[in-house]
């Protein structure tokens, strides 16, 4: 049986419609998600490089737990379990009253999932930073908070910028996780084009160019951003 083929079902109503609304959310998703990764990861990442025993170990349970635990499994906590274990207003209003809860899940999951991986990034980062410049900075009287804002994360972002990259780029690719909680983003969308049009190839070569453009764009602009950053010097050729 041959396949037929129909490439321009792609620009007919509803589907072109369908297909711009699933990239929008994917990239609300995903920029959602990654500001809150950066955030937290950075602060957890600090944390974990500090000198408090306590700390690290706090820091390292979140880093081994939220690494280890499959995206999809966390995803289905959030929004299936923890609103049971609130109290019932609590529950209510992240079930019912908040809106779109589902999005609100999805990028709170995708982004705690996330900070786990920037924060071991953050944490290597600093731990690169050569010892001679800590010690530098507490001889010049700064304090902790200073000498991290002021010497070593200018420093540690700076050689973490690769690995940064991976992980910006897959953030994008994770939001897909999120149809499995009834997120329309680009998958979802692709895959209700597919059923109501029979035309699967077309759908997801559609989404398949779109993921690869959006990679193309951001490792472009992330080796724009590492080469006007890079530290020269034996720290980098290190």
């Amino acid at each position: 049986m041959n396949y037929a083929w129909n490439w321009s079902v792609l620009f007919q109503a509803p589907y072109l419609g369908w297909l711009g609304q699933g990239i929008a959310m994917t990239m609300m998703v995903s920029i959602a998600a990654w500001i809150i990764a950066l955030t937290l990861g950075t602060l957890i990442g600090i944390l974990h490089s500090g000198a408090s025993g306590a700390l690290r170990l706090v820091t390292g349970c979140y880093i081994n737990v939220f690494r280890n635990v499959p995206l999809l499994l966390q995803m289905f906590l959030w929004f299936f379990v923890v609103p049971e274990l609130l109290p019932k207003a609590a529950g209510t209003w992240l079930k019912r009253d908040l809106p779109h809860p589902e999005v609100v899940t999805a990028i709170v999951a995708l982004g705690l999932f996330t900070a786990s991986r920037v924060a071991v990034q953050v944490a290597a980062g600093i731990a690169a930073v050569p010892r001679g410049q800590s010690m530098a900075a507490y001889a010049s009287g700064l304090s902790t908070l200073q000498r991290y804002k002021l010497v070593l994360l200018p420093q540690a972002f700076r050689i973490v910028v690769p690995p940064m990259t991976s992980e910006f780029l897959t953030i994008f690719k994770n939001s897909s996780i999120a149809l499995s909680i009834g997120v329309y983003e680009l998958t979802a969308q692709t895959q209700q084009i597919q059923s109501f049009t029979y035309q699967g190839f077309e759908a997801f070569t559609a989404a398949t160019v779109t993921y690869m453009t959006i990679a193309l764009i951001v490792t472009a602009l992330m080796t724009v951003i590492e080469r006007r950053i890079a530290i020269a010097g034996p720290l980098a050729r290190g």
